[in-house]
Parts: structure tokens; sequence; C-alpha cells
């Protein structure tokens, strides 16, 4: 009895093993089917860009995106924009777009970065004029200026001669000193200004001494102040009352600073009697 037992349940496993082998078989045999995506070609970058680069064929490559995925202008050849200067930074992997691009004929480097009626002055600085090195690229500054419009040293004033002006560019460049003869680096910042504005900061950096004064990107407001002179900043004359504004900031007060003479001081001459001291007034 147990034998047929064990015959029949021999025969059920073999069928089922059979059974499964020849599914697993038909299953594998069936041919794939693949479904295919249309797709179209797109140049993006293979490495961050800076302003006023020339396209390499070495930073740009073609990825294929899903047909009508791509951002609209993209370019779909690497020939169509090796060449052109960058007027705007692009990172890596990103889709190289006509807007980010200067025109075939302007070329590459600073000029094509320069917006129409505008221009792009440089001026020398050190450490501290440009904030310790924090001015960068696209960072927006104040221009204070000191300088005295007599000669005279007790009418040295500064003020602030430009406002929410843009860096273009910041770095070093190789001079020789005067004296020396010798290699000098010297930083160099580059601003966006208008014409009126390129000779202010020209005259300023001639006539007398520049300072950057770094901005917040969300504040874009331009103050109006006197500027101050050394009698005002040692207390010898009185700053005008700030004016509140609007949100209750205060805002100095317009229009040049009149100096208020102050009554010369009396002299006195101090007498000393054992551990006591006291001045006495001459009249």
């Amino acid at each position: 009895m147990r034998s047929r037992i064990f015959a029949v349940l021999a025969i059920a496993v073999l069928a089922g093993g059979g059974l499964a082998y020849g599914t697993y078989n038909m299953i594998n045999n069936q041919p794939v089917k693949t479904v295919t995506m249309p797709t179209q070609p797109v140049v993006v970058a293979t490495n961050d860009l800076a302003l006023g680069a020339a396209l390499k064929a070495d930073d740009l490559k073609v990825v294929n995106f899903p047909q009508g995925q791509a951002p609209e202008g993209a370019f779909q050849r690497v020939d169509e924009v090796t060449g052109r200067g960058v007027i705007m930074p692009i990172v890596r992997n990103e889709v190289i777009l006509p807007a980010k691009l200067a025109t075939k004929e302007s070329g590459s480097g600073l000029p094509p970065v320069i917006p129409e009626g505008m221009r792009a002055v440089s001026v020398r600085v050190n450490e501290v004029i440009g904030v310790a090195g924090y001015v960068l690229p696209g960072n927006h500054v104040d221009v204070l200026a000191t300088a005295s419009p007599t000669d005279a040293h007790t009418d040295t004033t500064t003020k602030v001669i430009l406002s929410n002006v843009q860096v273009v560019t910041s770095g070093t460049r190789i001079e020789q000193d005067q004296d020396k003869g010798k290699p000098l680096q010297v930083t160099v910042v580059t601003l966006l200004v208008y014409p009126d504005q390129a000779e202010r900061l020209a005259l300023a950096s001639t006539e007398g001494k520049i300072q950057l004064a770094l901005r917040n990107p969300l504040d874009t407001g331009a103050p109006e102040t006197p500027g101050i002179k050394t009698a005002t900043l040692m207390g010898v004359v009185k700053a005008p009352a700030p004016k509140l504004v609007a949100g209750g900031t205060k805002k100095a007060a317009a229009g040049p600073v009149t100096q208020q003479s102050t009554a010369p001081a009396l002299p006195t001459v101090e007498i000393i009697r054992g551990d006591k001291r006291s001045a006495e007034v001459i009249r």
C-alpha cells in the first residue's frame, strides 16, 4: 500500500516539475516587447562655465530628451554654439539656451556681457577696499569716495557717490612696480555703470580714495546721504538730525551739511593745593 502511495507522489512530483520547467522555458522563449519613446538631441554643458567664457567642444555634449520635453530654444548640435560667449553663468549639465549666450558676432569675453547703454569700469582695490575678498561677480556694492573739494584737510568729506552697482568681475592681475620694477599683484574689480556714473567713479579714483560697501542682494534701496566731514566725525560740528521715513527707519537729512561755529573754550589754569585740584577760568 505504501509503495503505491510513494509511486503516486513520485509521479505527481515529476509531473509538476516537468510542467513548471516547460512553463519556464515557454515564458523565456517568448520575444521581449520593447516600447521606444521618441527623443530629441539637446546640447548641455559638461563643466561649470563662468561669465565671459568662450564655449569649446570639450565644454559641451549632446543628450537625448523625451520628444517635446526639452526647453524652448535648446540647441541640437554642438557646432551651433561652439565659440560663442557666455553672458550668464552656466552650471554642469545645464541645457545651453540662447538667452545665456552672446551673439555669434559679439565674440567672447567681457564686451558681450555689458548691456546696451552701460559701461564696465575697472578700479584697483586692496583687501580693505574690496571688503576682504567678499566682493564677487554678481554682487552689488555702494561706492564711497573720500576727497577734499578745496584741497584743505578740514574740508575732507566721505560720501556715497554710487549706489547699488553690480560687480562684473573680480580678480587679480600682475603689474610692474613703478619704484622697484618688480612684478606686483594687484586686485581689480570691474563695475557695471552708466556713462555719467563712470565719470564720477573715474574722478573719485583720481582725486581721492574709494571704498566699496557690500550690499544685501535683497536690498535695492538708494538712500540719499549728505556725506560726513572730519569735524562732524570728531564731534566738533553737530550732524543734522536724521529724519524718520515710513517703517520707522532713519534717513539722513538731505542737502549739504552746514557747519555751526562753536564758541572757543576759555583758557583755564589748574591750581593744586595739597591733595586738592581746582581749575580757574581766566577771563
